[in-house]
């Protein structure tokens, strides 16, 4: 039997009879010619374009390169979507339908008579749920991302997404910044589509599947409105119809390797702490063995791109200044060999490589920061761990002695924050509950939370937070995230009270709750239930069945992989 005739796609377009008439024909209502299928690959392009995701509006343009490569391949584009997750728009977060668009890709990807995937995808959940989705079919993928877009620009100079609103809204609160001002520089932040053009989630994965080989070099940091990135997608297009020929499937470039690689680059630039949770998750599906403790081998990588928000810089730069191929060969004697959609190794991204702007990206000899990686705490306030990320955080914070002041749920948040009487001091520590995977739901990036009104009026800007939550990317401070177990299944953050002692060392991964073993017991035991209110649909499916943070909060039941091929037709 010829490979044309052993494709994946053949039990649906290559059947001489009724099932075959019925795929064939109404696809030819389309203007197919039969040609089309005499047994060439079939390309699914997996589109997350959607005019409420502006990061990834620019993905209906790229779509069209994508399928001008598979043409030119010999191949037959055929695009579908799937549903689009815009970070900054939906409630009550994105991270609550990660799941939920990793189960729409892969049912999409199984159902139809498709050889090969190409992801278009870009805002920070839409990338790790379609490779969730994908790594569980298993087929040849390739990755186009929306890219980043340019520089905000206000009064002259650059400002970067997420980072500078977080810092304005704090002058604002703090009266040094005024409304009138605060609004000119929202009308400046944002001037192009594309995902955020600081080291937020978006770019970190999409520097991250760069540097697992998952897409073609460049891929990160192409701003989205250059003309070279509709060149990338045209070469992906190509590229993803000679995988199809080759069979390299994912899991053969998703492999251990390429995820050790990806967490030794997040820490190199910087990358949001939002990777350990996708990155988690994802392994989980390639039935991957990975956990925080292969996070911690990491840690003593230095930080080489100065990049907002733990440096000054933005994407664009990034990319001028020599991309992510720079940083990998800088850090070369810490990546492991590992394949990649190429079929070549990963040295083959970075081969010739050079750094065009050492103020953006720093040499191993002379590193932003010594060491940079994301750190594991661990402790009685949280037995299974959790995550800071100190290339972002006060260096004199990193070890602390202090008192809690809890906010119960996000409510009491924001209904108490600004009270000009709040008793809190700048040694305080904020503790926030209630907002994990299951207590939100969806685990939203408010563990950021705004520093006290009284405190920002004397000049403080940065003090311990911690939270069973996540933050942005593109967020900053000494933020302790992640907590788990969370607080709505039972975690000892749950009982946590104002007033209790709160001891943090990042150096040495302590993070303790300075109270007796047997009054931690009593108050977990006097614990009250929290109420339910989610009681029905996808909602109420992900409550009931979302892992926690170290488990990179998938759903139980998608753990894994189904690469079997449908047999049943539907006629």
């Amino acid at each position: 039997m010829s490979k044309a005739n052993n494709r994946r796609s053949s039990n649906w377009y290559g059947k001489m009879d009724k099932d075959g008439f019925i795929h064939r024909s109404w696809m030819k209502s389309q203007g197919l010619p039969d040609h089309v299928f005499d047994g060439r690959p079939i390309i699914g392009i997996c589109n997350t374009w959607s005019e409420l995701t502006p990061c990834n509006a620019g993905l209906r343009n790229l779509a069209e390169g994508v399928k001008r490569g598979v043409w030119e391949a010999g191949g037959v584009p055929l695009e579908f979507p799937v549903m689009s997750l815009g970070e900054t728009q939906m409630k009550p977060t994105a991270m609550l339908f990660r799941n939920l668009l990793s189960m729409d890709v892969e049912e999409s990807i199984r159902a139809y008579g498709i050889d090969g995937v190409v992801l278009l995808g870009g805002c920070d959940k839409t990338t790790p749920g379609q490779l969730m989705g994908a790594a569980s079919v298993d087929l040849p993928t390739i990755v186009v991302s929306s890219g980043p877009m340019l520089n905000g620009k206000y009064k002259g100079k650059d400002i970067g997404s997420g980072t500078d609103v977080w810092r304005f809204s704090e002058e604002v609160r703090a009266g040094d910044m005024s409304l009138k001002e605060f609004m000119a520089a929202e009308t400046g932040m944002s001037r192009s589509s594309g995902v955020c053009m600081t080291m937020g989630t978006a770019s970190t994965m999409a520097s991250l599947v760069e540097g697992m080989g998952l897409s073609l070099p460049t891929n990160a940091t192409l701003p989205a409105v250059d003309a070279r990135r509709m060149t990338l997608a045209h070469l992906s297009g190509k590229r993803i119809v000679e995988m199809v020929e080759e069979e390299l499937n994912l899991s053969k470039v998703l492999t251990k390797e390429s995820f050790q690689n990806a967490i030794t680059l997040n820490s190199a630039i910087g990358g949001s702490t939002n990777s350990v949770i996708h990155l988690l998750a994802l392994a989980g599906r390639a039935e991957i063995e990975l956990n925080l403790e292969d996070f911690e081998k990491a840690e003593d990588i230095p930080l080489l791109v100065n990049l907002m928000p733990s440096g000054k810089y933005l994407m664009e730069d990034f990319c001028y200044a020599g991309g992510i191929a720079a940083v990998m060969d800088q850090i070369k004697k810490y990546i492991k060999p590992a394949n990649t959609i190429l079929n070549k190794d990963i040295t083959h991204y970075f081969e010739g490589a050079e750094i065009l702007n050492e103020d953006v990206i720093k040499t191993l000899d002379d590193p932003l920061k010594a060491s940079a990686g994301l750190k594991v705490l661990r402790g009685n306030l949280a037995p299974n761990g959790a995550i800071i990320k100190p290339a972002a955080a006060s260096e004199n914070l990193l070890k602390h002695e202090g008192l809690a002041y809890v906010f119960e749920d996000i409510e009491d948040l924001k209904n108490n924050i600004d009270k000009p009487d709040l008793l809190v001091t700048k040694d305080s520590i904020l503790v926030l509950k209630g907002c994990g995977p299951k207590g939100y739901p969806g685990m939203p990036e408010v563990g950021n939370m705004p520093i006290p009104k009284v405190l920002v009026e004397q000049g403080v800007r940065d003090m311990i937070r911690i939270s069973d939550a996540r933050m942005s990317g593109t967020a900053f401070g000494t933020i302790v995230l992640h907590v788990a177990p969370e607080a709505n299944v039972g975690g000892p953050i749950s009982i946590v009270e104002t007033g209790d002692h709160i001891q943090i060392d990042a150096k040495n991964g302590v993070l303790e709750l300075l109270v007796s073993d047997a009054e931690i017991k009593q108050r977990l035991k006097l614990r009250k239930k929290p109420k339910d209110n989610y009681t029905r649909g996808y909602a109420k499916l992900y409550i009931d069945n979302v892992m926690q943070a170290d488990k990179g909060a998938d759903l139980e039941f998608l753990v894994g992989k189904d690469t079997r091929l449908p047999t049943r037709e539907s006629h």
